[in-house]
């Protein structure tokens, strides 16, 4: 399926070579909207060509930071501007971007590309959402069309009927546990291309559109480049109830379309499940009785509206223990006005619940964190497990429930009669938070964002080596190359700080020895100047992409010389002109064969320090 709707939108048809120019329909940004903005205006845009482009605002709760980073034009803010160039905004209070998009202008057989791997559960919709930096999200914004690498299939065969008590969210962790991220690492390092999950199989079609989302949105966590349900009549269903039964468009897989591995899964023998704060994934009995202290229900990822109201059905007449603090995040306005209009919000705030708001910063832990010594449950997506983040347990809604009424984890086929849940028909579909450009409105004086000077890699460099992700502190300037980034980057081990600290003019090397490490990277990379390289036991095609248009160059190395690498303090790289499929590096006095991960087009991106062409190069898609 994903080869049939790139097909469809690329120059060449039969997607051969390294990377192939298709043509985008949608554009979403949310992790660093200005940035993308300021790279499309460097390009020459006047007006975005892209069928649909949204900038969302996920700044709900205010304060000195967020005001100052709006005042000075960070790169994570969403300027007035956007309207401007044909871009919405999706104003604060809105909903977290996943579900809101997914109601609101996700559409099947499409390409999105975005900068927020969560937005991975547009897949349940039968579209195709793609990460990549916020330089390409500019050059898509401009042209109309993006370079990708042509991507590899899994699929993963549903069969069989979930039992009472027993959600997607089980479903998703039942299928991180049976080691999908070992078969998404053998097939992209056996074809070095992105690798997507397909879902499929007789119960594929009878799961909602709502439980399609969570399944995809596990799709990040396990290295996969985006996952894939098809376009079928419950995807039409959905559309009609959204209002937006013109978006509709058939999407399922050739008969006998090849893909390199099927795992298959019966529904029917999966248990209520949890993943714990180490990220292993546990049957919920594994830590029966244990105290819970905070319970986060809701969120962006990993609930859906049928989810919440049975939580509520579950906890009516219930009482939050005194010890328990109950969070409620709707994921979007609609699921609000829903709990709102049937009466489900009174009898969650009659629980005890505090409704909070869908700022971005609750899901990434930085505003309610989990309580010191105490244990904290929550049905969203975590993110990458690195030391020094919060963590949290990741359970389905209905097990939280059951947390709510006791005050410990347990089986929520303890409730013995499970609730009949009817999810209404006629959803509210009002658009009021989101800012169109009008005629007559005043047009903002602040100057649009302009984009960072490219950087690009000449002769021989020297660069510090920091093992770990580095933590981000403070907001001015540092790094190499004079990008606007937080004062002190310092890395997680203690060793490091000091290097961090003094922001090398040469740049770091980063050494990475997880998946979760990297994602945590490729994520803040626009916030890294410093950063030159990565050096890693394995690579997701996309971050290999993505870190190739910020000019940071990304090499594999063999988990044996891991170690001996992590305690060096600084490598020494040829120049860009002797580079090939191998490059040889000299940690300290070790000389290492690395291998060079990026291909074709990213090659000379990583060399230029940007993927940004001048104004008079850029050329509309066809």
């Amino acid at each position: 399926m994903p080869q049939k709707i790139l097909a469809g939108r690329a120059a060449d048809p039969q997607l051969r070579g390294d990377l192939v120019q298709v043509k985008v329909d949608q554009v979403i940004l949310s992790r660093a909207p200005s940035r993308a903005l300021a790279e499309a205006i460097a390009t020459g845009m006047k007006k975005t060509p892209v069928e649909v482009a949204v900038a969302y605002d996920g700044t709900c709760v205010a304060d000195a930071s967020s005001l100052a980073d709006i005042d000075e034009g960070s790169p994570h803010s969403v300027s007035p501007e956007f309207p401007t160039y044909n871009i919405p905004i999706a104003r604060p209070g809105i909903g977290f971007p996943a579900p809101v998009h997914l109601e609101r202008f996700a559409a099947p057989a499409r390409l999105a590309l975005t900068d927020d791997p969560r937005l991975a559960t547009v897949g349940g919709i039968g579209m195709l959402s793609l990460v990549v930096s916020p330089s390409q999200l500019g050059q898509a914004l401009a042209t109309g069309s993006a370079w990708l690498r042509p991507p590899r299939s899994v699929q993963i065969h549903l069969s069989g009927r979930v039992r009472p008590f027993v959600c997607a969210r089980d479903v998703a962790l039942e299928l991180l546990r049976r080691n999908l991220d070992e078969v998404v690492r053998r097939i992209e390092g056996e074809h070095h291309a992105p690798v997507i999950l397909e879902f499929a199989g007789p119960s594929a079609r009878l799961l909602s559109v709502g439980d399609r989302a969570v399944l995809c949105g596990i799709a990040p966590q396990v290295g996969a480049a985006a996952a894939l349900f098809v376009s079928d009549e419950k995807t039409e269903v959905f559309l009609r109830d959204q209002r937006r039964s013109k978006a509709h468009r058939a999407l399922v897989p050739d008969p006998g379309a090849p893909c390199e591995e099927v795992v298959s899964i019966d529904l029917g023998t999966v248990d209520p499940l949890l993943m714990d704060e180490e990220g292993v994934v546990r049957p919920v009995r594994d830590l029966a009785g244990k105290p819970v202290t905070q319970v986060v229900l809701g969120g962006d990822s990993g609930v859906t509206l049928r989810d919440m109201l049975a939580a509520a059905l579950l906890l009516k007449s219930k009482r939050v223990p005194s010890r328990l603090d109950l969070l409620v995040a709707p994921p979007s306005r609609q699921v609000l006005e829903v709990l709102a209009q049937s009466g489900a919000l009174v009898d969650l705030v009659a629980t005890g619940a505090r409704i909070i708001e869908p700022d971005r910063r609750v899901v990434t832990s930085e505003v309610y964190p989990p309580p010191p010594g105490g244990l904290s449950l929550r049905t969203a997506d975590p993110e990458p497990r690195i030391a020094g983040t919060p963590s949290f347990v990741v359970a389905s809604a209905e097990t939280l429930a059951y947390a709510v009424a006791t005050g410990a984890v347990g089986d929520p086929r303890s409730f013995k009669r499970p609730v009949r849940v009817t999810v209404p028909r006629a959803l509210p579909t009002d658009d009021v938070l989101i800012l169109r450009d009008k005629k007559g409105e005043q047009v903002s004086t602040k100057k649009p964002p302009t984009a960072p000077p490219a950087v690009p890699w000449k002769g021989p460099l020297t660069l510090d080596v920091l093992a770990g992700v580095p933590k981000l502190n403070g907001r001015a300037a540092v790094g190499a190359r004079g990008r606007k980034a937080p004062a002190a980057v310092e890395a997680a081990p203690a060793a490091a700080d000091e290097k961090a600290q003094a922001a090398p003019a040469g740049g770091v090397a980063l050494v990475l020895s997880t998946l979760d490490e990297v994602r945590a990277v490729a994520e803040r990379a626009t916030d890294l100047s410093a950063v030159r390289a990565v050096v890693a036991p394995f690579v997701p095609s996309t971050a290999v992409s993505a870190f190739a248009s910020e000019g940071i160059a990304t090499f594999l190395v063999g988990a044996e010389a891991l170690g001996s690498i992590k305690d060096q303090k600084s490598v020494e790289l040829p120049a860009p002109a002797q580079w090939g499929d191998r490059v040889a590096a000299v940690f300290g006095s070790e000389r290492v064969e690395v291998a060079w991960l990026a291909t074709g087009m990213e090659r000379s991106w990583t060399h230029a320090g940007t993927v940004r062409q001048p104004p008079s190069a850029s050329k509309p898609a066809r």
